[in-house]
């Protein structure tokens, strides 16, 4: 593609409270913003009705649990025994059908105006933990899906080694299907993840460990070190449940955070994902460290994980960053996550009004993408990347707005059907609600799901 393209906006959100009017946008071929400027609509500009946001970031997803949707809600049960059901969708993925399953997750994704998803990515070999004859094949299935869907993917590599902590601090052995996510020792993990190199400008990798049941504390220490020499994110799953936190505390006397503290992995490119159940220590914690946290509040609720203490995190004067995830995919659509961090606060405190709908589309946009790395993404503003999230304001959902707050009528009302464009990296992904590449979504989903399920 050559030569600049424009397109005016009926109104865009360039960071603030509320969306300005009559925003023109000049993306380059090499699909960046060259130049956003307010003013009346020019001859040969694209008109793009509705509100014009900045690509959504997804920071934290795992798209094989795309196929458990609906699956998992006979019979009542808990986060643990949702993680049978997990295990066992984890047994029967190979590369390939792991490709087809997480393309039409991210082109799903697309429909819902994600530009990058953050790959917590752990199902790295085959049944028994055998080898693949390339030890990254799982990982390459995800990065081609993601070029598939038209979507950047940030990999977050996951470092597993461990079946969780038993009743006396001990380290239980990985079993069953858990076998597949472990490299051994952290010194394999991060030789494997050394070796990675994913194909296409629209990959980079990122370092995790799964939680402190998964990685024993004298690991934790490599994971980090191995994050900082790369100047990679690094991901954690940290007190998603009371019983983690209880685990913990009987293995090492102390919280899942502090652990991640005296190991040297809370840095200001470390997010830590759930975050549900902090003490006011671990706040500080986390708060002193300059860490983000993840907050994915549809999985949160459907696991009956608890509230996180969202309005502590981000109170002044040391504001943690908050990102947003869709987990296990029980839905997928930012807008709700974002309304929902807001919603879940105020059931908490029964207080309303701790985060404005700028600061969770922040938390949707530029936060999300710079936890994963992409610090040039997430804004409307000359030389970040042209990720360009068109929202129709005439559906049944937003009619009777006013267009002058149509931020606030988008994260509190509209879904991900109200997403009308989608462009990633100045190239169109999305057009009039039909992804480009892969029209019939729904039928690649079916599809996908039923040769595993």
């Amino acid at each position: 593609m050559t030569g600049e393209r424009r397109y005016w906006c009926e109104w865009a959100w360039l960071g603030g409270a509320a969306p300005e009017p009559g925003v023109l946008l000049t993306v380059d071929a090499a699909g960046r913003l060259t130049s956003v400027v307010s003013g009346s609509a020019p001859d040969g500009a694209e008109r793009l009705p509705g509100l014009t946001l900045p690509g959504l970031a997804n920071a934290h997803s795992h798209a094989f649990h795309r196929a458990l949707r609906g699956r998992t809600h006979a019979g009542g049960g808990s986060f643990w025994t949702w993680r049978e059901v997990m295990y066992r969708a984890a047994e029967r993925l190979d590369p390939d059908s792991y490709h087809r399953l997480a393309r039409a997750a991210y082109a799903e994704m697309a429909l819902a105006g994600v530009t990058c998803v953050g790959e917590f990515h752990y199902l790295h070999h085959g049944p028994e933990g055998q080898r693949y004859a390339d030890p990254n094949a799982m990982g390459q299935a995800l990065v081609a899906a993601a070029a598939d869907a038209g979507v950047r993917i940030t990999l977050l590599d996951v470092c597993y080694l461990s079946g969780g902590l038993g009743e006396d601090g001990s380290q239980l052995p990985l079993t069953g299907p858990q076998l597949r996510f472990g490299d051994g020792t952290a010194d394999a993990w991060a030789a494997r993840v050394s070796d990675f190199a994913p194909g296409g400008r629209h990959a980079r990798v990122g370092a995790a460990a799964h939680s402190v049941r998964a990685v024993p504390v004298a690991d934790l220490p490599s994971v980090a070190r191995f994050a900082d020499a790369g100047e990679l994110p690094l991901h954690v799953h940290v007190s998603e449940q009371p019983a983690e936190n209880a685990a913990c505390l009987a293995a090492h006397g102390i919280t899942p955070v502090r652990v991640l503290a005296e190991a040297g992995a809370l840095t200001e490119r470390t997010t830590l994902v759930h975050a549900t159940h902090l003490t006011d220590a671990d706040v500080d914690t986390v708060r002193a460290h300059r860490s983000a946290v993840c907050l994915c509040p549809t999985t949160e609720r459907d696991l009956a994980d608890g509230l996180p203490r969202t309005g502590d995190l981000v109170a002044a004067p040391r504001r943690v960053p908050i990102s947003l995830g869709t987990d296990q995919h029980a839905q997928l659509d930012l807008f709700e996550e974002a309304r929902a961090v807001e919603l879940h606060e105020r059931l908490r405190t029964h207080r309303r009004g701790t985060l404005g709908s700028g600061e969770l589309l922040r938390a949707a946009t530029a936060d999300g993408h710079a936890g994963l790395g992409w610090h040039d993404a997430g804004n409307l503003a000359p030389g970040a990347r042209a990720d360009l999230v068109n929202v129709s304001l005439d559906g049944v959902r937003l009619a009777g707005a006013d267009p002058a707050r149509a931020t606030d009528a988008v994260v509190f009302a509209a879904t991900a059907a109200d997403v009308r464009h989608v462009m990633v990296d100045g190239q169109w992904t999305v057009r009039d609600g039909v992804h480009v590449r892969l029209p019939d979504t729904a039928r690649e989903l079916d599809a996908a799901i039923k040769e595993l399920l």
